[in-house]
């Protein structure tokens, strides 16, 4: 879905940041904190000329210690490691730097104190975005999106774009890890408890600080990646089982952005359910599915009828009663 490179968490500073273990030497415990909306070179002493120690992308965090005209003082580099809750080796991105101390150019340096650095941090988050989106992107185009949504989300929790902040932030990490782990020969694994691990707090804070909203919606969705077979091998019992998570979903949230494509996620799994059982000549069975898939279709159709998944709904329905195959084969 998204060609991102990336690894990441988030904590909205009012909520969890009690509870880091910060990096900062202690006598910059409390300076007040920052990022960069541009890659800022690090000097060690405040003038062109010197020595250049370290750089800081966009969305790092930077700690404020002074100020000199044109010129700030900064503890660079001071974020936490991203987190993963598996075994496997942590998904790094390139620019994260160890904590180094020196002078920045007074340049698009934004903070929780800015005026407007809601919207300064945001704008160029979506900036970066669309730039991962772009052939021939810039290679760090997507981890510059995510932390600076992470920062924007941390510095600013109550922001009107926090909740978007703290989804999109969430969303890339969770597409890249996504993306990486398919390449994985456990990717085709049926179980997908023999799979490794997505990292999952990041969603399940949008939806904890966000309850209700359309990006609790998205994130909830989302998460049901992690319940899903890698590979359903020809066997009914996983299109079946993943039929349960979205017909869940489409109970917990009946009117989300993602609800009328769970629906048809349903519909689909169980036309699938009865062409596989089709295929084994268990008619009985096989007809239980179709009804199923026709009444979560009647679902769709009542609440969703305008939309897209609508109209897939009603062509698939459509294949089931001229007995064409959902699954396998569908040439005679």
């Amino acid at each position: 879905m998204k060609r991102l490179v990336i690894g990441m968490m988030i904590c909205a500073a009012s909520v969890c940041g009690a509870q880091k273990k910060s990096k900062l030497p202690p006598q910059y415990q409390g300076a007040a904190r920052a990022t960069v909306l541009h890659t800022a070179n690090v000097y060690v002493a405040a003038e062109d000329g010197s020595q250049r120690v370290s750089v800081v992308t966009p969305g790092h965090e930077v700690t404020i210690m002074d100020r000199s005209p044109g010129w700030v003082r900064v503890f660079a580099n001071t974020d936490e490691p991203e987190q993963n809750d598996y075994d496997a080796p942590e998904i790094q991105d390139d620019s994260q730097s160890s904590p180094v101390s020196g002078w920045i150019k007074d340049k698009g340096v934004v903070g929780p104190g800015t005026p407007n650095g809601d919207r300064l941090i945001f704008g160029a988050a979506v900036i970066a975005e669309s730039q991962a989106y772009a052939p021939h992107a810039p290679r760090d185009a997507a981890a510059v999106a995510h932390f600076l949504y992470k920062r924007m989300f941390e510095y600013f929790p109550q922001s009107p774009l926090a909740g978007e902040a703290a989804w999109r932030s969430a969303d890339i990490r969770w597409q890249i890890q996504k993306a990486d782990f398919a390449t994985l020969p456990s990717a085709k694994e049926q179980d997908p408890n023999l799979r490794p691990r997505l990292y999952e707090d990041e969603l399940k804070k949008v939806i904890k600080y966000f309850p209700g909203s359309k990006y609790a919606a998205m994130a909830a969705y989302e998460l049901i990646d992690q319940k899903l077979c890698g590979d359903w091998q020809g066997l009914p019992k996983c299109p079946d089982k993943e039929t349960e998570h979205y017909e869940k979903y489409a109970k917990e949230y009946p009117d989300g952005p993602k609800t009328a494509e769970a629906l048809w996620q349903a519909v689909y799994r169980q036309g699938v359910v009865s062409s596989m059982y089709l295929a084994e000549e268990n008619k009985k069975k096989a007809d239980n599915a179709a009804s199923h898939a026709s009444s979560l279709n009647d679902q769709l159709q009542s609440r969703f009828g305008s939309t897209d998944w609508a109209a897939r709904g009603s062509a698939l329905i459509y294949r089931l009663q001229q007995g064409i195959p959902v699954y396998g084969n569908d040439r005679d």
